[in-house]
């Protein structure tokens, strides 16, 4: 089996899909645009063959499959689990006659507005919005549904460019001021994320599934400048269960992982849907779920790719919680003694990439342990800070 992986050296842990994959008996054939010798010597034993492209030229990138056709034969799956290749690698799998998701169906994962259509057909409840063109249609939606709203790219990564908007004049200042493309809006919902994650085999059934509830969500941690802190659900709420299945299956997601969101109200904790991910969430959630199940879902996943099929069993025995810092903030508790003072409790922790630092921190811990409160204390004596 030919296994085309984008960008394999970005971030860091994904160079263990590439390694899982050729433990299956997979090869691999990475595309990027880093120099072979600057990538990991793990990752360089994993690919066959590995292809210096412009990542931002399509024809390059053509070019780059036309030369593992030529070499190797025809190209099984085209993947990189990185939502900002999702349009371009469905793209190539449409050109190379390749097993996947469409651009067709992309475009239902990756433009907001339709997600709450999908949403809508899993039964599943969601903010009143829709795209806004001109401050006409922004006051429009505003009579329906008062302040504040929150206005976001329609095709967009994460909260990059989100807006919280709380008077006439922000509205105003909005539309002078705004990015030139596309934008949803919506009434602003109170209330805090939960997600639904996972992995589904080529058949679509869920063979994994995990939930996360964060402290808040990006756009907060963005542009309020506050630290994270996530943790995993050991039993997942039914309501959000039910409503990630639905939604997994209107979808019709097949060999993939998931992350969707949606909103606990405040008071009255009904869930609202939020957002579809057709990726691995991101930074280091994918190692939380390993350490919260003692599984190796990139194995998983590398065996649905090359076999159809998972025979994972687990139990979630641990929740397993990520705790974020962020850089020039006075924390009363220096990296060591946090080290010290909580032993075992951490099992990883590292520098966050300046790529994903505004939104989830410059530095990241991992803790685990069966019992919840004993992360959320961690969480409290982590983040600290001096008055």
């Amino acid at each position: 089996m030919n296994v085309v992986f984008i960008s394999p050296h970005f971030p860091p842990n994904f160079a263990t899909f590439c390694i899982r994959l050729k433990e299956e008996g997979a090869t691999v054939l990475g595309i990027a645009d880093a120099p072979f010798e600057q990538i990991s010597p793990e990752l360089r034993q994993a690919v066959t063959e590995y292809y210096r492209s412009e990542m931002n030229s399509y024809d390059d990138l053509l070019r780059a499959c036309g030369w593992f056709t030529h070499r190797h034969g025809k190209i099984d799956r085209i993947v990189s689990h990185n939502e900002f290749w999702l349009e371009t690698e469905a793209r190539l799998r449409r050109d190379f006659n390749v097993f996947g998701h469409t651009p067709e169906e992309v475009a239902e994962f990756t433009q907001k507005s339709r997600m709450k259509e999908k949403f809508r057909e899993a039964g599943v409840v969601v903010a009143i919005g829709r795209v806004v063109e001109t401050l006409v249609d922004a006051r429009a939606l505003v009579r329906e549904t008062g302040y504040p709203v929150v206005a976001r790219p329609n095709r967009g990564v994460g909260a990059a460019q989100t807006f919280k908007l709380t008077t006439d004049r922000n509205l105003e200042e909005f539309f002078v001021n705004r990015p030139r493309v596309p934008y949803i809006m919506e009434g602003f919902v109170r209330g805090v994320i939960n997600s639904f994650d996972g992995l589904v085999d080529r058949d679509g059934r869920i063979v994994f599934c995990a939930s996360h509830v964060f402290s808040q969500g990006s756009m907060e941690t963005n542009t309020e400048n506050q630290d994270l802190f996530y943790y995993s659900q050991r039993v997942i709420p039914a309501d959000l269960e039910a409503a990630g299945r639905a939604t997994v299956k209107a979808f019709g997601l097949r060999e993939t992982f998931f992350h969707l969101e949606f909103l606990r109200t405040i008071p009255d904790g009904r869930l609202v849907g939020l957002e579809v991910n057709i990726r691995p969430p991101g930074g280091l959630t994918l190692d939380m779920f390993n350490y919260a199940n003692d599984i190796d879902l990139y194995r998983e996943w590398a065996a649905i790719i090359v076999r159809g099929r998972s025979e994972l069993v687990y139990s979630r025995p641990y929740h397993c919680a990520y705790i974020g810092r962020k850089r020039g903030r006075n924390y009363h508790r220096m990296h060591d003694e946090v080290l010290h003072h909580l032993g075992p409790l951490i099992i990883h922790h590292e520098p966050i990439s300046p790529v994903f630092s505004a939104a989830i921190g410059d530095y990241g811990y991992l803790v685990r342990s069966p019992e919840l409160d004993e992360l959320t204390e961690a969480a409290r004596y982590i983040q600290a800070q001096r008055s």
